[in-house]
């Protein structure tokens, strides 16, 4: 759910449980150890207690095991592996002593012994997940030596049409992808399977050694259950009776739930892949449409690869909604400022298709031009100049150059917020084609300032002197609040009256060696930006607005470390992390050595 999911809240949840999941077991061993000693009225009643009490202990090692969805809730949980492993011998150790002193009776010792294999085997396939998907390891096993086969034991080839496949992302042949929804498939299932090694048992379970184990831990499970049910229970309290039954069937129904996953995995589907002429083929076209969208199981909803959601975040709009500046003060006093910031002024929008066949049509756009290393690197390199330079409007651009070409990319990526945000509040024409270039210019105007204002680790590469920048910038757009807005209230200003008032406001114009002084606030070369913007024809302005973006998306995306991209797997994924891949797909990281490529990752 993790990777479907982007909820700060239900994240909070995760990380609790998961924190408080080894506390609890190694404190129930405790209780049952203790239980043992406490005696009971007669030395059947004794007998029987001590029995349910050894057989109930293995139970907590299939509870350390976990889910095979989950080993690790942040990448750093990998590293210790070697901490997992001491606790498993630890863990064992005290499961066979619990064992051991309810020895020598042997009505419950089968079912025990069955229960104790299922859970020893779930703990040591976490704890080896967890071994392979540590740094160390898993960088290892992106040598082109080792390849990703490793983990998988499967060549990884997602096919929708004879022409599509989808590679190992650190393949540095250039991929042919020409449909922009089974390209975003195949990226989708790439991401997929990264999030599968680093935070599931996917590549200790997805192996023919693995598979064994599986059925061994099954088997155990369901065996010791239909033992315990044909057993004569005379002797054991009732009430204990159905506890052992609760455990019992939630044993079994986890299992049977991690099995249906199994079978239902990108990672079978690409391991039947290779018997498409083979009868068992026809059972990997059952999978495929079980879980497409025209399913009535509607399964495509449960194998979600990500979010499909993007995070927004306002510079203007974040300062029409501050709080009270007493309650800021408080908060800042508590240290809860940011957090109750990003619940006021943060939001999320839904991911569209749309959007989706913009940043693949730029990009195939820019792949035409990428014939050698020279252009590659420019295209690459490009944050803004080469989208106005080559606009499919053919308008000349020549005046909006000076804000992408003559300043930092930070403060390029201001500019362009402010006057995105100016243009847009202003601008209510009804056209189809209009609306779709200027919506996607807004959204991806508001992720790209969320990733540097909230996502600094993302853009440390490129965000400079960003936030600085952004305080600078905020810090004037509250004083041109408070000076010119409703008298310094701010409970009925509007985003649109107050971008109308910004634009009717004459800028201050810096010389260029007053700006290389010192950093400073952008809302004046930004109110510069929009006017200029504002002269060009509507459609055609929202175009080269939408290209521009795309574009510094792009730049980002590539130069963002991929353990970064790694690390907000585990959190819903960032679309900037698919743009990632799509150029990798795409072919442009087949000719530079220094840009940084999926197989640089980690």
């Amino acid at each position: 759910m993790r990777k479907r999911w982007s909820n700060r809240w239900f994240t909070i949840l995760m990380w609790s449980a998961y924190l408080v999941a080894d506390s609890v077991a190694i404190y129930a061993f405790g209780l049952i150890a203790k239980a043992q000693f406490s005696g009971c009225t007669s030395n059947s009643e004794a007998d029987a207690y001590g029995d349910l009490l050894a057989f109930w202990a293995p139970f907590l090692l299939l509870h350390l095991g976990g889910p095979d969805t989950i080993t690790a809730f942040a990448l750093e949980d990998n590293e210790l592996w070697r901490r997992h492993l001491l606790n498993l011998l630890f863990q064992l150790g005290t499961a066979c002593y619990v064992f051991y002193q309810s020895l020598p009776s042997d009505k419950l010792t089968v079912p025990t012994i069955l229960v104790f294999i299922g859970g020893t085997i779930k703990y040591i396939e976490r704890t080896r997940a967890l071994y392979l998907a540590s740094f160390s390891k898993f960088r290892g096993s992106l040598l082109p030596s080792v390849g990703f086969e490793r983990y998988s034991h499967v060549p990884i080839e997602m096919k929708r049409k004879p022409n599509i496949e989808s590679r190992d992302a650190g393949e540095q042949n250039k991929t042919d992808l020409d449909d922009r929804q089974d390209a975003f498939r195949v990226i989708e299932a790439e991401l997929n399977f990264f999030y599968d090694v680093l935070y599931t048992k996917a590549a200790v379970v997805h192996c023919p050694t693995g598979y064994l184990f599986r059925a061994i831990s099954i088997g155990s499970v369901v065996t010791a259950f239909a033992l315990f049910y044909v057993l004569n229970k005379h002797g054991f309290h009732e009430y204990d009776v159905r506890i052992t039954y609760t455990l019992l069937l939630g044993a079994v129904g986890l299992e049977f739930v991690a099995l249906g996953r199994l079978i239902c995995s990108d990672w079978t589907i690409a391991r039947l892949g290779r018997f498409e002429k083979h009868p068992i083929g026809t059972f990997e076209k059952f999978l495929l449409k079980f879980k497409s969208e025209s399913s009535p199981f509607a399964l495509h909803i449960l194998h979600a690869r990500w979010s499909r959601s993007i995070f927004q975040y306002n510079l203007i709009d974040s300062r029409l909604r501050r709080w009270p500046k007493w309650i800021e003060k408080l908060l800042d006093c508590i240290c809860l400022g940011e957090l109750f910031d990003d619940l006021k002024s943060g939001q999320r929008k839904p991911y569209s298709d749309k959007l989706g066949e913009l940043i693949f049509d730029e990009l195939k756009r820019k792949e035409l031009f990428a014939e050698n290393l020279e252009s590659t690197r420019e295209i690459c390199a490009a944050r803004g100049k080469w989208a106005l330079e080559h606009s499919e409007t053919g308008q000349d651009c020549t005046n909006l150059l000076p804000f992408v070409r003559d300043v930092d990319y930070d403060e390029s990526l201001l500019l362009w917020h402010v006057a995105t945000e100016l243009c847009y509040n202003t601008d209510t024409d009804e056209s189809t084609n209009l609306n779709t270039d200027r919506g996607n210019s807004k959204v991806l105007s508001d992720y790209m300032l969320h990733l540097m204002i909230k996502q600094p680790d993302m853009m440390s590469a490129v965000g400079g002197y960003g936030e600085i920048r952004f305080r600078y910038t905020c810090d004037e757009m509250d004083e041109f609040i408070s000076k010119n807005l409703s008298d310094g209230s701010k409970t009925k200003i509007t985003k649109e009256s107050a971008c109308k008032r910004l634009l009717s406001v004459d800028p201050v114009v810096r010389s260029p060696s007053a700006k290389k002084e010192r950093i400073t606030s952008v809302l004046h070369d930004a109110l510069i930006l929009a006017r200029v913007l504002r002269d060009i024809e509507k459609e055609k302005r929202w175009k080269i607005m939408s290209e521009v973006w795309v574009e510094l998306l792009g730049y980002a995306a590539i130069h963002c470390r991929p353990y970064n991209y790694a690390q907000q797997l585990s959190k819903g994924g960032e679309l900037v992390t698919l743009v990632w891949l799509l150029m990798a797909q795409l072919g442009f990281y087949r000719h530079l050595g220094a840009a940084v490529s999926p197989r640089d990752a980690l």
